[in-house]
């Protein structure tokens, strides 16, 4: 049985076919039951409640799909907030909507950044109800691009790897992970990282779960593999640190005791979501 992961999920219907369908899209916009994504400071503005809030379409120039029959629509931003200022939103968001925040992230920050044609360098115009750029020039047409980032639960004798990186807060520890390089399988990739990171060489690579990572493009791969041995060689310029716990400290740590080790990740995390499926398997 897979975990439950925070921004996965269906979210809504994402309708492709009425994406090439201009006319269609424009009818959507104008339906009295079509409403826009509101953003505020840089990002979908959520309410005291977890609930993404709506308004009368404007601009409506993302199609992010239908909601039964209720087209759901978001405004194209100049900037979008990075990942300090989310956090708060985050931690209050519903799982239920997540997954509409997620898209609608990813979308605007990928526009935001990718206004010229990487194949010839001349301004390239929304199409598709922005689910992919063409180049008024040379007639390239580019797609939202998602980065593929390998996760990984490493397992030796009843116990878990895991790191901490420069730049989490005291106390905590996560789940080791590194983007998958191009010619790399995800089973090479967990592989190479965890060697990397922590010299330690692992086998028996297998793939739980996934979450998309709209900060900006991630799609987190969660695995689990085993190490051949536990001795450590750390690579202090990517962790901090790195040890080995047993089931019991990582139990106290997801349960937020006092006398627990160390801090877990955040809820929404899928590092979180791996360590407490690996706790009921």
């Amino acid at each position: 049985m897979q975990p439950d992961v925070f921004f996965a999920g269906a979210g809504l219907d994402r309708a492709d076919a009425a994406r090439a369908d201009a006319e269609l899209l424009s009818s959507y916009a104008r339906s009295p039951l079509a409403a826009e994504l509101v953003w505020a400071d840089g990002l979908p503005a959520v309410s005291q409640g977890g609930d993404l809030l709506w308004q009368p379409v404007g601009d409506g120039a993302l199609f992010l799909g239908l909601d039964g029959d209720r087209p759901r629509f978001s405004p194209l931003q100049a900037t979008v907030g990075g990942w300090p200022a989310v956090m708060p939103l985050v931690g209050c968001l519903s799982p239920a909507q997540a997954p509409i925040f997620a898209a609608a992230m990813s979308l605007a920050r990928w526009h935001s950044t990718h206004g010229f044609c990487a194949n010839c360098g001349a301004p390239s115009d929304l199409v598709r109800g922005g689910w992919s750029r063409r180049c008024g020039t040379c007639g390239t047409e580019h797609y939202p691009r998602v980065d593929p980032v390998a996760i990984m639960l490493v397992e030796h004798d009843g116990r878990l790897l895991l790191g901490r990186s420069h730049y989490y807060s005291p106390g905590r520890y996560s789940a080791l992970a590194g983007f998958v390089e191009v010619g790399e399988s995800l089973e090479d990739a967990v592989a190479r990282e965890v060697l990397e990171e922590a010299g330690v060489v692992v086998t028996d690579v297998a793939y739980v779960a996934s979450q998309p990572w709209p900060f900006p493009s991630s799609l987190m791969i969660g695995c689990r593999a085993s190490a051949l041995d536990d001795r450590l060689t750390i690579d202090r310029t990517e962790l901090d640190d790195a040890r080995w716990f047993t089931r019991a400290e990582v139990a106290a740590a997801v349960a937020g005791a006092d006398e627990a080790p160390f801090g877990p990740p955040p809820p929404f995390a899928i590092a979180r979501s791996l360590l407490e499926h690996w706790l009921t398997a």
